[in-house]
């Protein structure tokens, strides 16, 4: 048996015996080398779901629905002006309106089409172009005709701060894709909270032809650069993981996607008409009571702002329990809501009324997308949501002229109020209906992340 070197320790078992390396010099030097090669950090992917560049992209989506929001909400503070100026009734006044969200609900599914094949960053640059045009024109329009075919245009161009921005950013979120589309989605509130208080300052100053027309040139002069910012699209990787979530989601409700597609147009469609009575007609109706036009942009604002909490909240809570059960429990209290506007009419007692309902109805259109990307294919995302949110633009068009056409009939809105709750009795089955299949299949009532 060989005898160790002098100087030369004995190993145990226990020990691995690591190579040396001598070097050579004044001294004997050595140097421990590692068996295995040190492993290279992974740094993370900041284009990651749920990862920095996703929430700085929820940061611009928001800043831009803002911006492009005031094309749903400008027609109604000016209502009763252009009515006035135009020398017509409540229901032909109301027409601008109907004509911009039917215009909007239209592109809201082309854009959202467009969306899915090339990303956010043209019907963004649409958009800007045509609010710009649309708000100029219709600031200098002679009569009505003109002042209708005006809002064609600022319709086209809302068609993308709604829909196609909640589908776009639906799949940079998996965590917290409940969360992320509310926020966008509160956009479209945050512009009902600011833009009706700024008109309501500068109409009495400049008139509410000038302050249309500076809506227009703030609104293209903003949104056209900032569309170049969101050009980046999700891997293709991203898109497969999403693909095979929402199969297995689909298989575990129990619903086909025709049948759950119907449900949501047919539910969105009711919602809204009852939706529509008060945020369309407030600033009238306060008005009629002797208030103030300014009092009810007041009310309207105060009902945006509390449903941009609202909206948040159900972001919250959709991603803890699911799109159809937080869609239910704001079905049922917008009902709620509505039945104390039958019993309330004092100034304080309406504005206190409509901030009930701001929180109450603001987190229901946003849900109507979560259930689309917790269930049907991420690849059709833009055009699935904005098909089912245009159903909720025909819904407030529609309810919007509606009870104008019953305040013409019976000098009232308290019909028109009675007309919005039998509506949303329906969303309420509808919705119901979803839920308790959902929850008889899986009783823990949670959809699986897509």
């Amino acid at each position: 048996m060989a005898q160790a070197s002098p100087g030369a320790r004995e190993f145990r078992g226990d020990e691995v015996a690591l190579p040396l390396l001598a070097i050579g010099g004044g001294a004997s030097q050595v140097r421990v080398m590692t068996l295995f090669p040190p492993v290279p950090l992974k740094h993370p992917d900041r284009y990651a779901s749920d990862g920095p560049y996703a929430f700085a992209r929820l940061a611009l989506s928001l800043l831009i629905s803002t911006l492009v929001g005031a094309g749903m909400w400008a027609v109604i503070v000016v209502l009763p002006q252009a009515q006035l100026e135009f020398g017509v009734d409540r229901s032909a006044a109301s027409l601008p309106y109907t004509v911009m969200m039917c215009t909007l609900a239209f592109a809201t599914i082309a854009l959202g089409r467009m969306t899915d094949r090339g990303g956010i960053a043209v019907p963004m640059a649409i958009s800007g172009a045509s609010l710009g045009i649309g708000f100029v024109l219709a600031g200098y329009a002679p009569n009505l005709f003109v002042f209708s075919a005006a809002h064609v245009l600022i319709g086209v161009g809302a068609g993308t701060g709604f829909g196609p921005m909640m589908a776009d950013i639906s799949h940079w979120f998996v965590k917290r894709r409940g969360l992320a589309v509310v926020i966008v989605a509160s956009g479209n509130y945050l512009a009902g909270t600011v833009w009706p208080l700024l008109m309501s300052l500068t109409m009495p100053l400049i008139g509410w032809r000038a302050t249309y027309a500076g809506i227009g040139l703030i609104i293209a002069a903003t949104v056209l650069p900032l569309a170049s910012l969101m050009r980046r699209r999700p891997s293709a990787a991203a898109f497969d993981d999403a693909e095979e979530a929402t199969r297995a989601a689909r298989a575990d409700v129990g619903i086909s996607p025709r049948l759950l597609l119907v449900l949501l147009v047919l539910a969105g469609f009711s919602c809204c008409v009852a939706m529509s009575m008060p945020q369309v007609h407030l600033v009238a109706y306060c008005g009629d009571l002797g208030y103030g036009v300014a009092r009810g942009a007041e009310m309207l604002s105060l009902m945006m702002l509390l449903g941009i909490v609202s909206r948040i909240g159900s972001g919250i809570v959709a991603d803890a329990i699911g799109g159809a059960a937080t869609l239910m429990i704001g079905s049922f209290m917008q009902g709620v809501a509505l039945m104390l506007y039958l019993y309330f009419n004092g100034l304080t007692s309406l504005f206190v009324v409509s901030g009930i309902f701001g929180l109450f109805q603001g987190g229901i259109v946003p849900m109507y997308a979560v259930i689309c990307r917790e269930l049907l294919p991420p690849r059709q995302a833009g055009a699935v949501i904005g098909l089912v949110v245009s159903a909720t633009i025909f819904g407030m068009a529609f309810g919007g002229w509606f009870s104008g056409v019953i305040f013409d009939l019976t000098s009232s809105y308290r019909t028109a109020f009675l007309n919005g709750i039998l509506w949303n009795a329906f969303n309420f089955a509808i919705v119901a209906w979803l839920f308790w299949r959902r929850h008889r299949r899986s009783p823990t009532g949670q959809l699986l992340p897509a």
